[in-house]
């Protein structure tokens, strides 16, 4: 799978784990920063990872940092996207199944290393399940960013 994935400063050690995680499973990985522990602001890489995914060329966006919160809110924000904070295996798989989710966030400073892993697994391993209460609800969510964008 294509994956983009991103950090701010606070989630960059992180990242580095989960990208290890996923070319060890032969993703293919895009990292659009940051890179290191100096401070920045997260919109603009939550937007990089938003907007590779919006554009089709790549199947599925991660971001770490302190929390997970800001960037998914940032993120939710380009047409098409629907990001989740998960912290739990649970959450991870019920926001694929249910809601189709294409960008993950996950917090540094909320969960270790080994429970990110076992997020980023369950959530990019669980289908959409198409069903039709789901797609119903998913369609609502277009209609909603359509009247929105239109003004």
């Amino acid at each position: 799978m294509k994956i983009v994935i991103g950090s701010d400063h606070a989630g960059c050690n992180l990242k580095r784990v989960v990208i290890q995680y996923l070319k060890d499973n032969g993703h293919c990985v895009k990292d659009v920063g940051t890179h290191d522990t100096e401070s920045v602001d997260y919109p603009e890489y939550a937007l990089a990872v938003a907007e590779a995914v919006a554009s089709g060329e790549w199947e599925r966006g991660i971001f770490t940092c302190g929390s997970g919160m800001g960037p998914g809110i940032v993120a939710n924000k380009v047409p098409g996207i629907r990001a989740v904070c998960c912290q739990t295996t649970f959450t991870a798989r019920s926001s694929r199944r249910d809601q189709d989710a294409n960008v993950l966030t996950m917090g540094e400073r909320v969960i270790g290393p080994g429970v990110a892993v076992e997020i980023v697994d369950a959530w990019l391993n669980e289908p959409f399940s198409g069903a039709d209460r789901h797609q119903r609800r998913l369609d609502q969510v277009t209609a909603a960013e359509r009247k929105y964008l239109s003004g």
